[in-house]
């Protein structure tokens, strides 16, 4: 069975995809930048307050389909600059304190709306 994953509490789409799929106990969530779910604006400030803008919003997802962080397998962090790591590193750090999910984080050149961070991942339900 696949269900479509959808709530107000992580910002809408931007394009013709679903926010999550669930599916045999698993959840596989779409990217998140850090856009308000309420405004739909980005988000202000620094690369740490984006990033934090961008976990919230995949917990609340992850929530919504039933999962959590803490049932996280693999997550992808994408950055526009790379010199942004060790910020983004660090917050990271704060949502994910223990046995943190395998990840990989990638260089881009640009992300959607002009975001600098944007996450998605993997998780068990």
């Amino acid at each position: 069975m696949r269900d479509v994953i959808v709530t107000d509490k992580t910002p809408a789409a931007v394009g013709p995809y679903s926010q999550a799929i669930r599916m045999d106990g698993w959840l596989f969530c779409s990217g998140q930048i850090p856009l308000d779910p309420a405004s739909g604006q980005m988000v202000q400030g620094d690369i740490a307050d984006q990033t934090r803008q961008v976990l919230k919003n995949l917990s609340n997802l992850l929530e919504a389909g039933g999962s959590s962080l803490d049932r996280c397998v693999k997550v992808t962090v994408y950055l526009v600059d790379m010199d942004d790591f060790e910020s983004v590193n660090r917050v990271y750090g704060e949502f994910f304190v223990s046995d943190p999910p395998a990840r990989a984080c990638v260089d881009v050149c640009r992300l959607p709306k002009g975001a600098r961070v944007e996450i998605d991942a993997i998780a068990r339900v």
